[in-house]
């Protein structure tokens, strides 16, 4: 069903909440939106603070099975990113699509309508395509679908293990297809649906040399890149090319509208500037879980760029805490209070477009249905004026979610699975 009448008492329309608000659904899109209306006999009730659905702009689904498991030992992201190697060298077709189908549902209990999957976990150990040579990104498509929201597939292409062209090892082989026509061709014969659209990734300047980017085609959808995640890429990348990454990227015509920076922590003041017509998606708690930095998010607001968020290795699920995050961060870097609007961060959390999904993000007439109520009455939230709930809610006072009008949660708790069974079953299967 992707038709109904529904009625919240307060609802997140443009830049403020409003008050007794109908809702007009009809074949998945917002037919009506009308404030201050009385509710008709048989529209549904949704109680609490009716958002549009939020977007995570960056995810890595299988990063979820190293929740809690890396805080034994001080190390760094090196040692970090080597238990990831582990649990990426343990996942097949079948392992990968039980857990993202979890994880996705996890993230449609968070109030996330979309997700951007960064891909690039492709082949079979050793590097061997499979016979299928899309199995691991069709079972992350199939996944999104089964969990009840809409996916991008951000397929990445990662050639090389450095800066310095180093060759791929060990798992790393799983990620590479060996040069940019191979991965082009591979990408072309993915399938998209109606919940999917089929975007492309750089997975960095670490792995895609300068050649390889001087000869990537250019292609329909959205282009994401990690970018100045960590210091020693910068380093690297000064060593090799002269310069930073953002100015490797920019030499080659890569930024601009459509592409989006992910994580964009360590820039210079003419990287900013570079980045003016891009977006540029932050992913506050797994650079807080790495010990990564705080990036320049005001400022490049402020030179143009367009913000998203994105949840990445899964340390926590919650847009709501990405969101605070991004305006918490700030306040610890500057000792200043009030770097963006609540408008401003519910704008972000709720950018859509970053990830080609042009008609979603805004509760507006035409605009696919996607709507999020977030409970007032909580520990965390009663009490609270409506207006500041993104900075007293969390992901767990989330209790109803439509997405393209039907509904997928409903009193907090999905409609198609046990999600917290789901995820113990599937880590349980990759690390036992």
């Amino acid at each position: 069903m992707t038709s109904g009448v529904f009625h919240a008492g307060h609802a997140w329309l443009g830049d403020r909440v409003a008050s007794d608000v109908l809702i007009e659904v009809r074949d998945g899109r917002f037919a009506a939106v009308t404030a201050d209306a009385t509710a008709p006999e048989g529209a549904t009730r949704l109680p609490g603070l009716v958002l549009p659905g939020l977007a995570n702009a960056h995810s890595h689904a299988f990063h979820r099975a190293l929740r809690g498991r890396t805080h034994g030992a001080r190390g760094s992201f090196w040692t970090w990113r080597e238990l990831m190697y582990d649990v990426a060298g343990a996942l097949d077709p079948d392992t990968y699509f039980a857990l993202a189908r979890a994880v996705y549902g996890e993230m449609a209990l968070a109030g996330i309508t979309c997700v951007g999957e960064f891909h690039y976990l492709h082949h079979a150990p050793g590097g061997t395509p499979y016979a299928e040579p899309n199995a691991m990104g069709d079972a992350l498509i199939a996944a999104a679908a089964e969990a009840g929201i809409r996916i991008t597939l951000l397929d990445a292409l990662y050639l090389t293990s450095g800066v310095d062209g180093s060759p791929l090892e060990g798992v790393q082989r799983r990620f590479g297809d060996g040069d940019v026509d191979r991965w082009a061709t591979r990408v072309d014969a993915l399938k998209a649906g109606g919940h999917a659209l089929i975007g492309a990734a750089i997975h960095s300047v670490r792995a895609v040399p300068a050649t390889a980017l001087a000869n990537l085609p250019r292609r329909a959808g959205p282009l994401h890149v990690h970018l100045s995640e960590q210091r020693a890429e910068n380093e690297q990348c000064r060593a090799v090319h002269g310069c930073t990454p953002t100015e490797l990227l920019h030499r080659h015509g890569l930024l601009g509208a459509g592409t989006t920076a992910v994580h964009a922590t360590h820039l210079t003041d003419g990287d900013i500037a570079a980045l003016s017509g891009s977006g540029v998606c932050f992913c506050p708690t797994t650079e807080r879980d790495l010990a990564d930095g705080i990036g320049p998010a005001r400022r490049l607001a402020d030179a143009g760029a367009a913000l998203s968020l994105g949840s990445d290795s899964q340390a926590v699920i919650d847009l709501f805490e990405e969101a605070r995050g991004l305006e918490m961060d700030e306040r610890l870097a500057t000792e200043r209070r009030g770097h963006f609007t609540t408008a401003e961060l519910l704008a972000v959390a709720a950018n859509h477009a970053t990830l080609g999904w042009t008609d979603a993000g805004a509760i507006a007439v035409g605009n696919r249905a996607d709507l999020v109520a977030v409970s007032l009455e909580s520990v965390r939230s009663a009490g609270v004026d409506p207006a500041g709930a993104v900075f007293a809610s969390t992901a767990a006072d989330v209790t109803h979610v439509i997405t393209d009008g039907r509904p997928v949660v409903a009193d907090g708790r999905h409609t198609g699975f046990d999600v917290a069974a789901a995820l113990r079953d599937a880590v349980t299967a990759v690390l036992p």
